[in-house]
């Protein structure tokens, strides 16, 4: 399959030229940097494992219409180009960008009619087993329980609560039969009065160098019930999103996500 990377600037961009280049059923056509970026750079030299051949592009579409899929950890503002350029030439999307709103996943979803997309907020295979145990216990546990999700990321980060505690938040919901946008409490501080029933709550912690840690606590009066996943590298992330690209190859038009590539639903 052939596989374009969209930001190869940057630390995750560089991860997946590595494993793209690596593997023999995947053929590295070309990568994006932002204007005035590095363009011309060698996608081998700045991934650190040799001259490719390849040299960064800050014009997307010449990308996309080489690519078969393309995979996308930019960022928001990003978006909407990619997914013009993406229903535009038939390009399969692997999206793994944080920080959007409600009305650019709306825009996914849109364009997913036309083309096969997989959007996810964490491409960990253990993430996605995580958020099918927190769907299921959610749904096992009852309203009893409430439902507190931590996570903690490197001091860099600039998005809170992350995309991965947001689709935990989403998951809990879901096995509730609620919406998380109507039971969302986030960022306490000061005199908030008591905890509101049946709220899912988050606790967002930044610091040193993590690559991502994230629990989700079931607290009842008798008992606590934790779940949660520790990355250790970034790399996770990328051999992830890559294995996603290469499973949308024969898929039809859809908006998939890691558990369909994983076969958890």
């Amino acid at each position: 399959m052939r596989i374009g990377i969209a930001g190869v600037g940057g630390r995750m961009g560089r991860l997946l030229i590595h494993v793209v280049a690596g593997r023999e059923d995947a053929t590295l056509t070309g990568g994006t940097v932002r204007p005035g970026g590095k363009v011309g750079a060698d996608l081998g030299m700045l991934a650190g494992i040799g001259a490719k051949g390849i040299g960064a592009t800050d014009q997307p579409e010449a990308v996309f219409e080489a690519s078969d899929a393309v995979i996308d950890f930019t960022n928001p503002a990003a978006l909407a180009t990619h997914l013009d350029l993406a229903a535009r030439h038939r390009t399969a999307l692997v999206i793994g960008t944080s920080g959007l709103s409600l009305d650019q996943e709306r825009a996914i979803a849109e364009t997913a009619r036309g083309v096969p997309i997989v959007y996810a907020a964490n491409f960990s295979a253990g993430v996605a087993l995580l958020l099918a145990l927190v769907r299921r216990a959610a749904e096992a546990l009852g309203p009893d329980y409430d439902i507190e999700i931590v996570e903690m990321h490197h001091r860099q980060k600039i998005d809170a609560p992350s995309g991965t505690a947001i689709a935990m938040g989403r998951a809990a919901a879901s096995g509730r039969g609620i919406t998380l946008e109507d039971n969302i409490e986030s960022g306490r501080h000061g005199h908030t009065g008591k905890r509101r029933d049946g709220a899912i709550g988050f606790a967002a912690l930044r610091g040193g160098q993590v690559v991502g840690e994230h629990s989700a606590i079931f607290a009842a009066e008798t008992e606590h019930l934790t779940i949660g996943h520790r990355s250790f590298d970034r790399r996770v992330y990328a051999e992830g999103a890559v294995r996603a690209a290469l499973w949308l190859g024969p898929k039809p038009p859809g908006l998939y996500g890691m558990e369909d590539v994983l076969g958890l639903r």
